[in-house]
């Protein structure tokens, strides 16, 4: 089975609101992403609207024949703007006001968190959507994920991005490899992403069952140099090559 690629397109929102421009588009930047091979397109509401903003939602929505995937927090808020665009499937994430990027996996310990996470969870699937979380790769997590009701969950690779060194990196790949086993294992779909570049997607993309890598910063970064449809097709590529 071929991985699916995700592209973030968040940063090209980032841009536009920068000038708070018309430009550039990010629908236009999806169907871009399409045509190089996107199989997803993800993007992340954040309560701050500090890039994509609900109508970008509704346009991406109505406007193209693709993948929607929406990152959110688990808020009241989110859980019926998403009842409402209705995307594709949705990946719940912690989210905080000071963070610059998602810092990592949910804590899914904490009872009233969960409690909420639950009542979201439960909305969101009866609306029709797929339901992921965003969790640390550890054992615990995955099996709190299922109970909670989630389709799949996604696997946070920041720290086996931001580690140097083979012996640390491997470890960091050993526990990624060790939490899809038991994803799979209790029938959870397996998405991985965060910090994921060119230079490190291929390991990860070996893992076993990983179904989807969801990936944005390196790509639109790589764009400024080489455009969209040549990032977005370099990636696929390295990503259909690792197996």
């Amino acid at each position: 089975m071929s991985i699916k690629l995700g592209v973030n397109i968040d940063h090209v929102a980032t841009l536009r609101q920068a000038r708070r421009e018309v430009e550039p588009d990010p629908l236009a930047a999806a169907r871009v992403c399409k045509t190089a091979g996107a199989d997803l397109i993800v993007t992340h509401l954040r309560h701050d609207r500090r890039h994509i903003q609900e109508a970008d939602l509704s346009r991406l929505r109505k406007g193209g024949k693709f993948q929607l995937h929406l990152e959110m927090a688990a808020s009241a808020e989110m859980v019926a703007i998403a009842s409402r665009l209705h995307p594709d499937s949705v990946c719940i994430v912690p989210e905080s006001q000071d963070e610059v990027t998602t810092r990592g996996g949910l804590d899914l310990k904490k009872t009233d968190p969960a409690k909420s996470l639950e009542k979201a969870i439960s909305r969101l699937r009866r609306a029709g959507m797929e339901v992921s979380l965003f969790i640390d790769p550890e054992a615990a997590g995955v099996r709190l994920a299922k109970n909670l009701g989630a389709d799949t969950v996604e696997l946070c690779t920041s720290q086996y991005a931001r580690t140097l060194g083979r012996h640390r990196q491997e470890f960091e790949l050993e526990r990624l490899e060790l939490a899809g086993y038991l994803a799979h294992e209790l029938r959870l779909g397996l998405h991985a992403g965060h910090g994921l570049d060119y230079h490190n997607v291929a390991a990860v993309a070996r893992i076993p069952h990983v179904a989807c890598l969801n990936i944005g910063f390196s790509i639109i970064s790589r764009a400024l140099f080489t455009g969209l449809r040549a990032a977005v097709g370099d990636m696929k590529k390295i990503i259909a090559g690792a197996g």
